[in-house]
């Protein structure tokens, strides 16, 4: 038989705890805690106690210990318990952190977790920790590229004046084309999906050749002109050029954002500019596609329709292309908004030829 156990409850006791027991706010581990203590006043056995409160007889006993000690107070907090394993020492996280900023010794590109832990003699999950806690991830990479355009800074604002101000009484086209574009047909019919389990598409995949997208992004409303051809040359840029003449309204200037593509800078097509003097080129700086409206477009196309599109034959992913096309001016065009300041970028692209010059 369990001896030792007194409890005397004060009446200033008892109003603490029965204060407890009503209070809404309080938290329940309090409240279950204070109404052992009541009940154990009252007079019941452990037994009958358990039954009440739903709580074990060692989690009785260890409370009833705890306020004969302590009194009330000591129901209103949890003790502290010693870790399960000893931290690493700050040592060793600094090392960790250390080798990962730095190429490893072996014939990798980067650190993996368990070749970290190998190395650092630790658990493969302390250094996924010690990663985390310092925002390092070694198997992620960025891309980038620095324009060396010794003018980017004359055409970035010329473009992007065009974005935010559009001059009155003219159309902003923004012109680019997607090439090659592969009318791809799988070896065999997937599945669709279903509950658990996504729809399948087979690896391997039939050729049935190629087209290319020429397309013009109007700035101000949103719409694209598109067309399929099937080589991507000046020849077929001034006859995209010529349609796009037909569709704008006459007098209307129109301002063309082109990139440096070598077919846009071409003899025939310079003629053709001299012919039609409502036409004005702006070229973007070299390096910099993401200049280009258009390409938004491009990725949606792609995102949407042709990167799980299955096409038999190159007439049927044109006939697609330009159904997505019309749907696109009908119910999705809006006009473009540029949100970029481009003091901002140019100030991003001074620092990163100084990081580059400082590290090289």
């Amino acid at each position: 038989m369990r001896t030792g156990i007194s409890i005397t409850v004060t009446p200033e006791d008892r109003r603490r705890l029965e204060a407890i027991v009503r209070d809404p706010k309080r938290p329940q581990k309090h409240v279950w805690r204070a109404h052992i203590i009541l009940l154990t006043a009252d007079g019941l056995g452990t037994m009958s106690i358990m039954a009440q409160t739903s709580k074990s007889k060692t989690c009785v006993w260890r409370w009833q210990e705890r306020f004969m000690s302590e009194g009330v107070n000591g129901l209103l907090y949890d003790k502290t318990r010693p870790p399960g394993k000893a931290p690493v020492p700050p040592e060793l996280v600094s090392e960790i952190v250390r080798l990962t900023q730095t190429p490893p010794p072996h014939e990798a590109t980067h650190w993996t977790v368990r070749a970290m832990a190998k190395v650092a003699g630790v658990a493969a999950s302390t250094v996924q920790a010690i990663w985390k806690a310092h925002g390092l991830a070694p198997h992620r990479w960025r891309a980038f590229k620095l324009s060396n355009d010794p003018a980017f800074v004359e055409k970035l604002e010329d473009i992007v004046g065009l974005y935010v101000s559009p001059p009155a009484h003219a159309v902003v086209l923004s012109i680019d084309e997607k090439s090659q574009i592969q009318a791809l047909d799988r070896t065999q019919p997937g599945l669709p999906m279903k509950k658990g389990r996504g729809a399948t598409m087979t690896h391997d995949y039939k050729r049935n050749g190629t087209t290319t997208l020429f397309a013009a992004l109007n700035v101000l409303d949103g719409t694209v002109i598109g067309q399929n051809m099937q080589r991507h040359r000046h020849q077929e840029f001034i006859r995209f050029l010529n349609r796009i003449e037909r569709a704008v309204p006459p007098g209307k200037l129109i301002h063309a954002i082109v990139d440096n593509y070598a077919a846009h800078k071409h003899e025939k097509v310079r003629q053709w500019l001299a012919r039609h003097p409502r036409w004005t080129f702006h070229f973007t700086p070299t390096s910099c596609s993401w200049l280009n409206a258009v390409e938004g477009f491009f990725a949606k196309l792609t995102r949407r329709r042709l990167k799980y599109g299955v096409f038999v034959s190159v007439v049927d992913l044109q006939a697609t292309i330009n159904r997505f096309v019309k749907e696109h001016n009908q119910a999705e065009a809006k006009p473009f908004i540029w949100k970029a300041d481009p003091d901002k970028i140019i100030a991003a692209r001074k620092r990163g030829f100084q990081t580059l010059e400082s590290i090289h």
